[in-house]
This record gives structure tokens, sequence and C-alpha cells, in this order.
């Protein structure tokens, strides 16, 4: 990064941001920290930080709570620092609007790869961008049309509905639920079964193209993750 970057830690631990402090600083952040859910949503509105690392078991409040207020007036993107690996707490947060969990313990290479890859997502979608590009993969956004190794992927509309919502958050989990919102919007068909069968459609043609390496990795519980250059957590 060339430019430093302000992260915002609301975590009332204090081992963690003396554990932080340093690696982020040499990866380009700026580290401010907050120990309570009511001095987080304060220091997120007076400093407005490129991302938010959150714990959710926060000694005033359910960390979730923050995720519900900062949605409300914020898109900073928000990973989810967490003893809590329960798919439904997993699951509540993502949904929430968080961009991302990291299950405490953790390696500092992964909550940066994750960190990274969230930056880069708030920055394409700032952007007014008809194409996404990932390694091999080329989606067409103006034209609905998918290419992998410049050749056509021949797509199903629900089938590239699920696959451009991967690639617009590609590197990030995206839960069963926003998949269904996605790309089933009001249909009466609201079974995560549903999403599976289209997932299974969509890797088996694009392995028809990229072979056995998977594009798409499952989140087992949570939902789906596509894959991206840094994704060696």
């Amino acid at each position: 990064m060339n430019q430093s970057r302000l992260a915002l830690l609301v975590e009332d631990e204090v081992a963690i941001p003396r554990v932080l402090r340093h690696p982020l600083s040499a990866a380009g952040f700026t580290l401010e920290t907050a120990e309570t859910l009511e001095t987080g949503l304060a220091a997120a509105a007076r400093l407005k930080p490129d991302i938010v690392l959150l714990d959710l078991g926060l000694g005033d409040r359910d960390g979730k709570d923050l995720i519900a207020a900062l949605r409300q007036w914020s898109d900073v993107p928000i990973i989810v620092i967490s003893a809590r690996d329960e798919e439904d707490e997993k699951i509540a947060a993502l949904d929430l609007g968080a961009n991302d969990f990291v299950n405490k313990p953790f390696g500092i290479g992964e909550l940066l790869a994750r960190m990274r890859a969230a930056l880069r997502h708030r920055l394409v979608r700032s952007e007014s961008q008809t194409t996404i590009r990932n390694g091999e993969l080329l989606i067409d956004l103006a034209a609905r049309r998918v290419r992998v190794r410049n050749a056509i992927v021949h797509l199903a509309p629900r089938e590239y509905d699920v696959l451009r919502l991967l690639a617009q958050h590609a590197g990030q989990v995206v839960t069963h639920r926003q998949l269904l919102d996605g790309a089933w919007g009001d249909s009466e068909v609201r079974d995560f079964q549903n999403v599976r069968v289209v997932i299974g459609q969509v890797r088996r043609k694009l392995e028809a193209h990229l072979g056995a390496t998977p594009l798409i990795l499952t989140e087992q519980g949570v939902g789906y993750r596509m894959r991206t250059g840094e994704d060696d957590y």
C-alpha cells in the first residue's frame, strides 16, 4: 500500500492491540482502538476509518449491534475477529453487513489478506465498473457474459447471478441468505438447497475450463467464497 490507511479495532481484550499494532503498521495501517460499542461507534463517526476490526464479545453490548448501527450510515468494511466460531454467529454477523469473519486465534497473514480483500471490494463498488476480472475469469456485467481463458462459459440466468455476486465479493464470504436475496429476489423459493444446486452447476461449468482447482470455496454451513490470487490462507 502506498499510503497509510486507518484501521479501527473495537476490542476489549487488551493484548490484541499490542499484537496487531506493529504488523498492521508494517502493512501500511495506522491502528486506532476502542473497547466498547459506544466508544467504537463514536470513533467510527469521528475518524471515518478505512476498515473496522470488531470483536463480538464486547463488555457493554454484543458486537453485532455495532454492525447493525454502522450499516445505517456507513459502508466501511467490517471484519469480525472473534472466539465465537458457531455457524449461527458467523451467519448473523455477515447477514447484518460484516464483510468477513476471522476466528481467534488467527494468523496475522490471514487477517491482512482478508483486510486487503475487503478494501479491494470497497474500491470496486466505488468505481463505475462494467467488467470484473479475477485471474482467468472475466465477467462482462453489461452483456451478462462470462469468459474463462477467453472461452465463453454459457450460464443460465440464475447461475450467472450467483457467479456475479460471488465475483463482486471475491475473497469474502457470501452467505446462503445473501445469495438467495441477490439471485432469487422475491421468489417464493427460499431453500438453501437451491443455492447448493446452482453452485454445483456453476462449478462444473467453470472447471471444464479451469481444471480441478476450485474457484468457489465452501464455507461450511455459512455460504461460499470466491478464491482470489491471495487465497493462500
